[in-house]
């Protein structure tokens, strides 16, 4: 794919690769669902199953292959016939609504084509090892610029899912669903739970994703189908385009796990849809009421928010005000700033709650008190990055710690009245910490030393002056 000058960066690569690939494992599934089920027919048309123009390694190449691609294949896609409310015909034509083809040599395309076709997506080993492959990819996309935003470190996801531990009749949803790595999280571990057809069917249904963007989009039901889930159940949308009145009792969920998208401004004027009071242009607090209002009561949730949700005035007081008592936020775990990085510097926290009231009429607050814990960056580490991410055995001790919990220097606990005098600011930091002392070798101390004694003797000096 780095031979063809179509191609500029590796997020653009990996859109090239996903909607490929994407075709490869849908025909490879088409495939087996035919073979289960004498009724089924494949919603993509004879002439562009994969099978039929990519599967022959001495099949059309060259400008052919690219003429067939451009002009016929994506066309046809895109205008897919969805009348009949097919799911798996209106997830191929998102797909390739959204995607494009950017590659300009068709010797280059058979080359990546012929690649894909030695990989069985019907084998479990096949599928299993490239699994693990695509996590891969997907967490080179944190390196890939602006595409970071799509993705959130496995350890992060896995963490969450198992805390929140999701059962198999929940309805679980992520309305920022990025590449998907929550909700293969959360199918990994419902798995466990599956007994059969119908359980699976089940848990097809109940795990809900919605992204804005085409990529992650794609990315995103790729992800889904090499786990196994057939159809996902993934919605292309913007998640703060509908009134928040037009969501009703059976649109809510009993959890919801999502690293919303922060730092962004809302398009569309979409902070109409919200409730005068908490209308703002920063899409976390939009977000954060959003998932609010979506949990049942006695739904949980947990999220990423970035330091700048935990404080601040008007109306970000307000979403806080309505947060701590509408829900029992029982826990923030307080991440060093390095951990989505490059992509983004900024201090973050996970929020763990659980919705308790319908609406904030009621004086009282579901909060009666917050525990914080500050996870710390493995010692000797200075930062986590491309080679040193963030790991999920870090998270032990927080585990070990949940169900039996102590103060100790790294977790202290904060009552809603203390909450209540500081205008429901939630950026806290560890009363408990002990100050650091930082080990310098001789060659710092010595140049420590140095440049202090020069800034005295320049002091010096200007007092003798002002004397003198």
């Amino acid at each position: 794919m780095r031979q063809d000058n179509g191609l500029n960066g590796d997020a653009q690569r990996l859109e090239q690769l996903g909607w490929m690939l994407f075709l490869k494992i849908f025909s490879d599934k088409d495939e087996e669902l035919e073979l289960l089920y004498d009724d089924y027919t494949s919603p993509i048309p004879t002439e562009f199953r994969w099978e039929n123009w990519a599967g022959d390694d001495e099949g059309i190449t060259g400008d052919e292959l690219l003429e067939f691609i451009d002009q016929k294949l994506f066309p046809a896609l895109r205008n897919l016939d969805i009348s009949t409310g097919v799911k798996r015909a209106v997830i191929v034509r998102e797909v390739f609504e959204g995607n494009n083809n950017y590659m300009k040599k068709g010797v280059h395309i058979r080359q990546v084509l012929n690649k894909l076709n030695e990989i069985d997506f019907n084998s479990t080993k096949d599928k299993h090892a490239f699994g693990d492959i695509y996590e891969s990819l997907l967490k080179d996309l944190q390196n890939a610029g602006k595409s970071g935003e799509f993705y959130t470190p496995r350890a992060i996801t896995q963490f969450i899912t198992k805390t929140l531990n999701p059962q198999l009749d929940e309805r679980i949803l992520d309305p920022a669903c990025g590449t998907g790595g929550y909700l293969t999280a959360a199918v990994e571990h419902i798995y466990q739970q599956v007994d059969s057809v119908e359980d699976r069917a089940l848990l097809q249904e109940n795990i809900i994703g919605w992204e804005y963007k085409p990529l992650p989009y794609l990315l995103a039901t790729t992800n889904l189908i090499l786990h196994d889930v057939e159809v996902p159940n993934i919605t292309y949308r913007d998640s703060l385009d509908q009134p928040l009145t037009e969501y009703k009792q059976k649109d809510r969920v009993d959890v919801i796990l999502a690293n919303p998208p922060f730092g962004g401004v809302v398009s569309n004027n979409n902070e109409n849809n919200f409730p005068q009071n908490y209308r703002t242009k920063e899409s976390a607090d939009l977000f954060l009421i959003l998932m609010i209002h979506l949990l049942k009561v006695g739904g949980r949730a947990g999220i990423v928010l970035p330091d700048g949700s935990l404080t601040g005035d008007g109306v970000k007081q307000r979403i806080r005000e309505k947060l701590l008592k509408d829900c029992r936020l029982h826990t923030i775990v307080r991440l060093p700033n390095s951990v989505f990085q490059p992509y983004a510097t900024v201090a973050t926290n996970l929020l763990f709650f659980e919705k308790v009231h319908h609406n904030n009429d009621t004086a009282d607050f579901a909060t009666k008190e917050v525990w914080y814990y500050e996870h710390r960056l493995p010692e000797g580490q200075k930062a986590y990055n491309k080679t040193k991410p963030i790991k999920e055995q870090e998270f032990a001790p927080i585990t070990e710690w949940w169900n039996n919990r102590q103060e100790s220097e790294l977790c202290w606990k904060v009552s809603i009245d203390t909450l209540k005098e500081r205008n429901f600011d939630l950026d806290i930091k560890n009363p408990n910490k002990t100050e650091e002392v930082i080990e310098h070798s001789s060659a710092e101390l010595m140049t420590q030393l140095s440049t202090s004694l020069s800034k005295t003797n320049a002091l010096l000096d200007q007092l003798k002056k002002a004397i003198g």
